[in-house]
């Protein structure tokens, strides 16, 4: 039975519908910072940051998964993600994560001014993310 207080939500990558149906909570970071959404939330729409995203189904159902880009639209009903990036756990290879992570430290201790540092701290950010959700599965 789907609960009154629920919204519909839709994250969408571009290979595939990533998760379609209810939920009474969605928690994202945002370049603006971490947002709770619940139903009948101001309409907005944020730029996506890397971090965890938490779908609550219901009181006794939550989903993690690792969200790394993309454009939230909040409708007071409905929300859509478009993610360039996502993930669920199971889909996440912890020690490809692990790999990323050390690569991406190394590349901003060398101090290189050819080195992108932006770019080094994204793959950074998505690797720690990545690792996150994995180890909240077990």
């Amino acid at each position: 039975m789907a609960e009154t207080n629920a919204f519909k939500l839709r994250v969408i990558s571009p290979d595939r519908i990533f998760y379609e149906g209810e939920a009474i909570m969605l928690e994202l970071n945002t370049i603006d910072g971490e947002v709770g959404i619940y139903k009948n939330h101001v309409p907005m729409t944020y730029i996506i940051a890397p971090g965890v995203m938490t779908i609550t189904e219901s009181e006794d159902s939550k989903k993690e998964a690792a969200l790394h880009s993309g454009f939230i639209q909040i409708l007071q009903e409905e929300i859509t993600i478009l993610a360039e990036i996502v993930e669920w756990p199971e889909e996440i290879d912890e020690n490809r994560a692990k790999e990323a992570q050390l690569r991406a430290e190394r590349r901003l201790a060398m101090k290189d001014p050819n080195i992108n540092v932006q770019r080094a701290e994204m793959a950074l950010h998505r690797a720690l993310t990545r690792q996150k959700v994995k180890l909240h599965i077990r």
